[in-house]
């Protein structure tokens, strides 16, 4: 198996187990893909991530996909970039690997990612790659599918660069 990288990927579309939404720590829906997945979702996500209190950045929380073709969604919050040194780089990885922690805890065996910290939190798209694809690289074998959703074609490109050099 390896990692499958998309570009002008719409997250909501994908037949998965579970998508990852990059979510603001209100889970209550954002802009971005916090938005779109709300969207698609329906009313009834915010009504059940309401219940869930919030999240943490670096943590994770999951919950029933409602209309999206993916069973569950699991929402994790990546840092705002301030530049690296306030731990971001610490946050993000956790991101990712709590988000992979609780699908493993739900029994999801495919799982797509979006780029979590790259839009309005301005987290260098190179640098989270790094990040999102040496996490991902770390739980292929305990998943038939990782998928990097990537919004445009240039960030997939990036993820596809990011992933020759580590495989180099």
């Amino acid at each position: 198996m390896s990692i499958e990288i998309l570009g002008d990927c719409d997250i909501t579309t994908l037949k998965v187990d579970a998508i990852v939404n990059a979510a603001n720590s209100s889970l209550l829906g954002g802009g971005g893909v916090d938005g779109a997945i709300h969207r698609a979702a329906g009313p009834e996500l915010k009504a059940f991530t309401r219940q869930l209190g919030g999240c943490p950045t670096g943590q994770a929380r999951i919950s029933p996909g409602f209309r999206l073709p993916a069973r569950w969604v699991i929402h994790t919050v990546g840092p705002v970039w301030h530049g690296g040194d306030q731990g971001e780089p610490e946050l993000l990885e956790s991101a990712y690997r709590n988000a992979f922690e609780l699908a493993r805890l739900h029994g999801v065996r495919t799982i797509a990612f979006p780029a979590i910290s790259t839009g309005v939190y301005g987290y260098p798209k190179e640098a989270a790659a790094r990040i999102a694809l040496r996490v991902m690289r770390e739980y292929e074998p305990r998943f038939e599918r990782i998928i990097a959703c990537c919004f445009t074609q240039e960030d997939a490109e990036v993820y596809r660069r990011v992933l020759a050099e580590m495989e180099a």
